[in-house]
């Protein structure tokens, strides 16, 4: 079976990216947060009891430089999400079979 990395990059408020991808995603992909998209990474945000119910099927990322462009360094993010730099964000693609981008 095709393990794929699913991409988003839109807010979860801006888009129905998160549901498509929630809705095609399949246990043991992962999902990796990106530009907008890491405003679902938010703790205690609208779009986190989503989150939150999703995180054992499906591996959560979140790529730190954008949330820090973003300003939500110091803002707690879901428990349970990882937060990936430049060369994660390398590594994730490297190790599934397939990337998906929502956008």
């Amino acid at each position: 079976m095709n393990r794929i990395l699913h991409i988003v990059n839109k807010s979860p408020t801006d888009r129905r990216a998160f549901d498509t991808c929630f809705r095609m995603a399949k246990a043991e992909d992962s999902i990796l947060l990106i530009e907008d998209g890491v405003y679902a990474a938010v703790a205690n945000a609208g779009f986190a009891s989503e989150v939150n119910k999703r995180l054992d099927d499906f591996s959560f990322y979140v790529l730190g430089p954008d949330v820090a462009a973003r300003g939500l360094g110091d803002i707690s993010l879901i428990d349970g999400i990882e937060v990936v730099d430049y060369k994660g964000f390398v590594d994730l693609v490297a190790e599934n079979d397939v990337t998906q981008s929502w956008l």
